[in-house]
């Protein structure tokens, strides 16, 4: 996987709209098939995590005093730039396995930053 590839996908990422996200009905499905099929899968399941971030990022920020929403905005920012750098370390690895661990880091990671946002005031 090329950077070029990579960034592409995060672009594609950053155009998804941060409208609140759908409810989840039952377990996500597998990601099966070919490789082909495998990768766009995680960019769908990627894209339906980064509409759950987008939409608690906006929470925590409307929720935030001035200091904290000016911090919550330079840590996203990094948090991206983290998450981007990471996992083009995996889209750079051998073979096709690559564009699939790639994949999975973008998903998981979109994941976990979601889950974390979605936590902000619930302590």
């Amino acid at each position: 996987m090329t950077l070029r590839t990579v960034l592409g996908a995060t672009a594609l990422l950053a155009l998804v709209s941060s409208a609140h996200a759908g409810d989840q009905e039952g377990p996500e499905p597998s990601c099966d098939g070919n490789t082909y099929q495998m990768v766009e899968c995680l960019k769908a399941k990627t894209a339906q995590w980064d509409k759950r971030l987008n939409a608690a990022y906006q929470k925590a920020l409307g929720t935030a005093g001035d200091k904290q929403r000016d911090q919550l905005r330079a840590a996203q920012r990094l948090w991206v730039q983290y998450r981007d750098a990471n996992c083009l370390y995996y889209g750079m690895g051998e073979g096709t396995i690559a564009r699939l661990e790639a994949g999975e880091c973008m998903r998981s990671m979109t994941e976990g930053r979601a889950k974390e946002l979605e936590g902000i005031g619930q302590q």
